[in-house]
């Protein structure tokens, strides 16, 4: 379906905070990989390359997680073999779905002006963290919401739902022979119920007339920004007269900071009289807690879900992740453990949604754990924190071959490099030099510096800082290819 005005957008800037402490800020769980060789963002954008022109696809998430998505989006660009970068919409700051998808709705009616295309655009907007099967009737799906977003109507995408989840919405849908003729799968939607409590949850499902909201939308760009202006206007008064270009794909800060963080099934789904729903009929799984992992997942004859460094005795429908250290279990029931480098999660596996309120007490105590991992991804490749103390800050810098670090300097620490692996290619000051497996050099406070990685092994270094103040705030750059001064 390769029409000029119909794109897609990947809502891929959420934390991903119901999966910690595997699930970062830093590191949501749409850039992992869950049960395949992409990443649940990747795998969102395959789906989309079957139905709708790969270069109207495109991908908006926050400035904290832009270098990342770039990264895999260039993997897609390669297995694609196209030569244009695919685009990525950035916000300023994290907020939530509906200032998402107006700043694209602004970016995308910006790129159909450029183009001078009069139509209307029909967008398609994904989440970046659903596990889909069946490629057909996705697209079969996809195709019939373009046809009803065709004729003004916004289109949701339901789910038959098999259990009772509090961290869904749930629409009810009934026959309307007026849409039928449009889409003949299609529903008129009588409500949009977002999030129940679980006794309510119980009972849609057992009505057999409720569907699962997937997160998924078909609409027209004029349509959409008219129900925010009708429902949600300060989001509507913002980006109506904000500023943007095809080659800067966001808004200033300043605006940007002033948008509400609301959803858009709060702030216009609940409301509109203009929502359709088209089922979702191949296999539909929001990987949204470690419960839905737990479903998703190979079982083991006593139900449970085992991976990494585990040993386990008589324990029964019960989930335990390891990412490095030995777990030992006994005699478990229904519960759910995971282990990463820097945190370990032990909960009843039917609570996992509420571990979003941990995230939340973790954030009020400013406890960095929510925020990152040891292992901390870069577009040059990442690196891990071996140890940290007063005044000392030891860490293991991985650089993938052909990459290289911005040209830098740091106010408050030095830093003392010694190659591990590799060869390493340094600027000090103003000199360049080659350093190789076991070579060290001292970097001082206030010394311009990179490291490079210009051959074609992995490069590994050991790093020790010194100073009063070590955080990635104190940084200064000066030059570098990832577009970060």
């Amino acid at each position: 379906m390769a029409v000029g005005n119909i794109y897609a957008v990947i809502l891929a800037g959420g934390s991903g905070s119901r999966l910690w402490p595997l699930s970062r800020e830093l590191h949501p769980k749409q850039l992992m990989k869950i049960e395949d060789n992409y990443t649940l963002f990747q795998s969102a954008f395959i789906r989309l390359v079957n139905c709708i022109d790969d270069k109207n696809i495109l991908s908006i998430t926050n400035i904290k997680l832009e270098s990342q998505v770039k990264n895999q989006l260039k993997e897609m660009q390669e297995k694609f073999c196209r030569k244009s970068t695919y685009r990525i919409i950035t916000e300023p700051e994290c907020k939530n779905t509906a200032p998402a998808i107006a700043l694209a709705i602004k970016y995308i009616e910006k790129l159909q002006q450029d183009k001078n295309i009069k139509e209307d655009a029909i967008i398609v907007a994904v989440p970046s963290d659903n596990l889909i099967t069946d490629n057909e009737k996705y697209c079969k799906a996809v195709s019939e919401g373009i046809k009803l977003a065709q004729e003004g109507y916004i289109v949701a995408f339901g789910v038959r739902p098999d259990r009772a989840d509090v961290g869904l919405g749930y629409i009810r849908a009934k026959n309307n022979r007026k849409i039928r003729t449009i889409a003949p799968d299609a529903l008129k939607v009588e409500s949009f119920i977002e999030k129940p409590d679980f006794e309510t949850a119980q009972e849609f499902v057992d009505s057999d007339k409720y569907f699962w909201n997937s997160g998924m939308y078909a609409f027209k760009a004029s349509v959409m920004m008219a129900e925010l202006k009708k429902y949600e206007r300060s989001i509507y008064d913002i980006i109506k007269d904000a500023e943007i270009s095809s080659q800067t794909p966001t808004i200033p800060y300043q605006e940007f900071k002033e948008m509400p963080d609301i959803s858009i099934d709060y702030a216009v789904m609940e409301s509109t009289k203009k929502l359709a729903m088209i089922p979702l009929e191949c296999e539909w799984k929001d990987v949204g807690s470690w419960e839905a992992v737990y479903e998703i997942s190979e079982l083991d004859d006593n139900g449970n879900y085992i991976m990494g460094n585990v040993v386990d005795l008589d324990s029964k429908d019960s989930l335990v992740y390891s990412t490095s250290k030995l777990i030992t279990t006994i005699g478990l029931k229904d519960i759910a453990v995971v282990e990463t480098e820097d945190a370990i999660l032990v909960c009843d596996r039917n609570r996992s949604q509420d571990v979003k309120k941990i995230v939340s007490h973790l954030k009020e105590r400013e406890d960095s754990t929510q925020y990152n991992h040891k292992t901390v991804y870069r577009p040059w490749g990442y690196y891990t924190v071996l140890n940290e103390g007063c005044g000392f800050l030891t860490k293991c810098i991985y650089v993938n071959p052909g990459a290289k670090l911005s040209i830098q300097l740091h106010h408050h620490r030095n830093e003392h490099w010694v190659v591990l692996e590799g060869k390493a290619y340094i600027l000090k000051g103003e000199e360049f030099f080659e350093l190789n497996k076991g070579e060290s050099v001292d970097i001082d406070v206030e010394e311009k510096h990179s490291i490079q990685n210009p051959y074609d092994e992995p490069l590994k270094i050991l790093e020790i800082q010194q100073g009063d103040i070590l955080d990635e705030n104190d940084i200064v750059r000066f030059e570098d290819i990832y577009g970060r001064v």
